[in-house]
């Protein structure tokens, strides 16, 4: 297997797990998958057109790299605080993740499906 193939693949894999999560009302847990999906789909898509890996968490600077759309870009601007979100306390309330949960991962869903399109 292609190295972008298993970044690709562990992007799906983290895809399910953050499903898994959200429906068990692990907010953090199944954001914070969400984003990683995300990433992990832009750096194999990356991988596969300039043959290296970007060291970031930053979505938009991926999806730029990519060339991604402005639908993609406008996605990544909203996943990508969510690193912040989940691994900080101080930062935001579960209950405020909760709420915006389902476009999280309508977010990831689309930047994963046009990866899939474009590789």
């Amino acid at each position: 297997m292609k190295e972008y193939e298993q970044w690709l693949a562990k992007a799906k894999e983290d895809f399910e797990t953050a499903k898994y999560n959200l429906q068990g009302s692990k907010w953090e847990a199944g954001i914070f998958f969400l984003h990683q999906a995300a990433e992990k789909a832009l750096k194999s898509l990356h991988i596969k057109k300039q043959k290296e890996l970007i060291k970031t968490h930053d979505l938009v600077l991926l999806a730029r790299k990519v060339r991604a759309p402005k639908e993609i870009i406008e996605r990544c601007k909203h996943l990508t605080p969510t690193y912040q979100y989940t691994r900080y306390p101080d930062v935001v309330k579960a209950e405020d993740l909760e709420k915006e949960a389902e476009t999280f991962l309508t977010d990831a869903r689309e930047v994963l499906a046009w990866v899939q399109k474009e590789i």
